[in-house]
C-alpha cells in the first residue's frame, strides 16, 4: 500500500529566508538576504539567524549553495550563494498554498490590521 507522505514543513523565519532567496534570485547571499528580509518585513534579523536558517535549510534539502567569484568589493573574498531546491519549492509552495487558503474570505480584516 503507498502512503502519500505529506509536504515538508517550513517554519515561519524558514518560510522568510526561502522567499528571500527566491526574490533575489543570482544574487542570494547571506547580507543580501539578511537585508532583503528586514526590507520586506520591517523587523531586525540578525546575520547568525540567517546562516543558521540557510545551513538548517541546506541540510533538509530545500537550498543548495555554492561559492562564487572573489569580488574586488570584498577585498578579494568569496560569497556563499544559495538557490532553492525542487524539494524547496515543493515546501514553499505548499506554505504560499495553505496561508492562502486560510486566509480566502478574510481579506478585508487582515488589510485594514
Amino acid at each position: 500500500m503507498w502512503v502519500k507522505k505529506p509536504p515538508p514543513t517550513l517554519g515561519d523565519f524558514e518560510q522568510l529566508t526561502m522567499l528571500a532567496v527566491l526574490r533575489l534570485d543570482d544574487e542570494a547571499y547571506g547580507a543580501a538576504i539578511q537585508r532583503e528580509i528586514e526590507a520586506q518585513t520591517s523587523r531586525s534579523v540578525s546575520i547568525n539567524a540567517v546562516y543558521t536558517t540557510l545551513d538548517r535549510l541546506e541540510s533538509k534539502g530545500f537550498l543548495r549553495s555554492w561559492i562564487g567569484d572573489p569580488t574586488p568589493q570584498r577585498g578579494g573574498r568569496r560569497k556563499k550563494h544559495y538557490a532553492v531546491e525542487p524539494r524547496g519549492m515543493t515546501a514553499i509552495g505548499h506554505a504560499y498554498r495553505t496561508i492562502r487558503r486560510m486566509a480566502h474570505g478574510l481579506e478585508r480584516l487582515l488589510e485594514r490590521s
